[in-house]
């Protein structure tokens, strides 16, 4: 070779590996790793270092499943703290895997492992490493065995090679044919993945001196030799090798991306975060049983003045047990409503019984299924969190949603809502119900998806127009397809008989299939005031199922149930004046009432206000019949500060009778001996509490107090 030749070899081959460390860069070629955002400085110095693992654990998490795990699940597993959540993760892992649910063997688990042996026995037989860890292997263990394999062994013009043809992986998001395929690069050691644009033709032929960089010359040397070779070698894909674009297309370097994508769009990884979110407090059998779900939240103001939050939680399934022709389970709702920064605010407990027989079951067993429910709320922003579990599958599934409620004087406009029916209710009661709005009852899907041949009803919440806004005023309904305009239509106030509620049904068959956007505007003398909005889709289908709803009928807004929970919110964001003036006026509805009469209490005793304390509660804690333990503790703490340290004393008993030991009541009880001038039987106590829980500073120090 001339030195002129050789100079114009080596510019050719520096130039084309920069193109490759370029392109690399670019696509992160490595197979099966995971495209992330590059942390900041910072960021990589408060990352911790994640726990060790024991070997077994590590072994699965690195060896088992590394090519399966979703980055997500991979992040919660390495959070985990002990060998018991660990187990329960594992079993989630495969759970939310599993093809067949209903059958004992876990198809998809037994597939996998088969697929390990496979690759251990004949992946790993050129190299030192175990058949999973090479290139063959890992695409093995993800797409299964190829349809076919194609051999080039023992050819002198070739490096050994294999093409894997695969066939039927639209399911996976893959082409409905394609190749991969595998080279002994210089004739040594594993069969390594090949890529058309970062290895060419050239790095699969032996004797192969040409430019580096001429792409067509070497396909055409290579056609000579292998055809079949020379037509993957330029694209994995059949039908779109092109030697005359003087390249390979990037398409078969896409394909690999997506491969190593699979096992991310097999599975909705969302299941480990409420795993992780919910292990310490759902029990153990519902655990690994998440199920996902969809929801809606809305809030109306009811005619009473204060708001009440309408939501609609979906699972995504509903498991019942059958006993004869009986179809059954109980649902059980819990739901916590905190500030921002997660001081509770309210708390509830429901169960909806679900019963059906034969002929309901199979009425609805392919529909979709929906809870409504509806509690009142202070203005304010919140945090609020459903969990429903299902007893007869310990199954749960969760709904989480930040709510705000301004609650500002003035005119207020709610957020619409869209129905796919809306059924006039002719006779109420004054009773409520979730999603029941001014004599209407709407039905809603969390998915607010519609078909050409629905009529979409917009419901929204007008309060505080004063007649002369009435008079002047209008409302825009503005209908946005995509990004552009696409219909309007303006309705007078004064045309609204039903206000404050306003309902508008308008026909979607002239809607094209598309996504869709609602602003709702109020007008006042064509002056924009408000402006609220909503999301919906019309979709090709003809016909949508719509779900069987569970729901409960509340009492009317004057129901004393409404100002306890009103109350007992106030009491929880300590505005206590507030909470002592609702609760004394709902008293008066409900004297009787146990739950009441403690709440009150309660209110009294943050105030100083100790002897009606007391005097609201005191037949409570003195009567035979079991009182709440919260009656219990609240008159203690009563007579307590009131002095009368044998009076408490004897009521904190009966709640240890009752409800059992806990610091609590312990450390309250070595209080009122101390008050008694009883040191040895308050440090008794105290200590006592102490075996319970050791990290008690403040107990400790008024023992070391005392014995001084």
């Amino acid at each position: 070779m001339s030195r002129s030749s050789k100079k114009t070899w080596i510019i050719s081959f520096l130039s084309l590996t920069l193109q490759i460390f370029l392109f690399g860069i670019i696509l992160d070629q490595k197979l099966y790793s995971t495209p992330q955002k590059k942390p900041s400085v910072r960021q990589q110095v408060k990352k911790e270092k994640p726990p060790a693992l024991p070997e077994r654990y590590r072994k699965w998490l690195e060896e088992e499943v590394v090519y399966i795990i979703t980055p997500v699940e991979k992040e919660i597993f390495l959070k985990l703290n002990n060998d018991r959540e660990r187990e329960l993760f594992i079993e989630a892992f495969w759970k939310h895997r599993d093809p067949v649910p209903e059958t004992e063997e876990n198809e998809f688990k037994i597939e996998h492992y088969r697929r390990i042996e496979y690759a251990n026995k004949y992946f790993g037989r050129e190299t030192t490493k175990p058949g999973w860890k090479t290139d063959r292997g890992r695409v093995y263990i993800i797409l299964g065995p190829p349809n076919d394999i194609q051999r080039f062994d023992s050819k002198s013009e070739v490096y050994n090679c294999e093409i894997w043809f695969y066939q039927g992986k639209t399911d996976l998001g893959l082409p409905a044919g394609f190749n991969l395929l595998f080279f002994q690069e210089r004739g040594t050691g594993e069969m390594r993945l090949y890529s058309p644009t970062n290895d060419g033709p050239m790095a699969l032929m032996t004797g192969y001196w040409g430019d580096p960089a001429d792409y067509m010359s070497a396909y055409h040397k290579l056609r000579e030799i292998e055809p079949i070779l020379a037509n993957v070698s330029l694209s994995f894909i059949p039908g779109e090798e092109n030697p005359y674009l003087g390249r390979p297309s990037l398409s078969s370097d896409l394909l690999v991306r997506q491969i190593e994508q699979t096992p991310q769009r097999m599975v909705e990884d969302k299941y480990a975060r409420k795993f992780f979110e919910y292990k310490d407090i759902v029990e153990v059998d519902y655990s690994t049983n998440f199920i996902d779900s969809d929801y809606l939240v809305k809030i109306f103001k009811s005619p009473a003045g204060f708001y009440l939050v309408h939501y609609s939680i979906e699972p995504k399934r509903l498991s019942v047990n059958q006993y004869d022709n009986r179809f059954m389970t109980n649902l059980k709702v819990n739901g916590t409503l905190t500030t921002l920064d997660g001081r509770i605010v309210y708390q509830f407990e429901k169960t909806y019984p679900v019963q059906m027989n034969e002929a309901q079951m199979r009425e609805r067993m392919n529909l979709p299924f929906a809870i409504y429910d509806v509690f009142p709320c202070l203005a304010g922003e919140y945090k609020l969190s459903v969990l429903v579990k299902n007893e007869a599958s310990k199954e749960f599934t969760s709904l989480e949603q930040t709510i705000r409620i301004p609650g500002k004087p003035g005119v207020e406009m709610s957020s619409p809502v869209l129905a796919y029916q809306v059924t006039p209710v002719e006779s109420t009661g004054g009773r409520v119900k979730a999603f029941m709005v001014g004599g209407n009852q709407i039905y809603v899907q969390a998915g607010r998806t519609f078909t050409a041949r629905d009529n979409l009803a917009v419901i929204v919440q007008l309060y505080g127009l004063s007649p002369s806004q009435i008079n002047r005023g209008s409302l825009r309904f503005h209908f946005i397809k995509e990004t552009e305009p696409f219909r309007e239509n303006v309705v007078k106030l004064l045309d609204i008989p039903t206000l404050p509620e306003v309902v508008q049904v308008f026909s979607l068959g002239d809607f094209p299939p598309a996504n869709y956007e609602l602003k709702v505007t109020l007008l006042i003398d064509g002056k924009e005031e408000i402006t609220t909005s909503e999301q919906f889709a019309v979709t090709y289908l003809e016909a949508l199922a719509r779900p069987w709803v569970l729901s409960r009928v509340l009492p009317g807004v004057e129901d004393p149930y409404y100002g306890q929970i009103i109350g007992t919110q106030l009491y929880n964001l300590g505005r206590l004046s507030e909470a002592r003036a609702v609760l004394e006026s709902t008293l008066t509805k409900a004297p009787q009432s146990e739950e009441l009469r403690k709440q009150l209490a309660q209110v009294y005793l943050e105030v100083g206000d100790y002897q009606k304390a007391i005097s609201l509660i005191e037949g409570l804690v003195a009567s035979e019949t079991k009182a709440s333990y919260e009656t219990y503790l609240t008159a203690g703490r009563a007579l307590y500060h009131l002095g009368q340290y044998e009076r408490a004393i004897g009521v904190l008993d009966r709640a240890v009778n009752h409800y059992g030991t806990n610091v609590t009541l312990l450390n309250l009880i070595g209080d009122c001996y101390l008050g008694l001038g009883k040191k040895e039987e308050a440090v008794a106590v105290w200590q006592k509490s102490l075996e319970l829980m050791a990290d008690q500073p403040e107990i400790r120090k008024k023992i070391q107090a005392v014995k001084k």
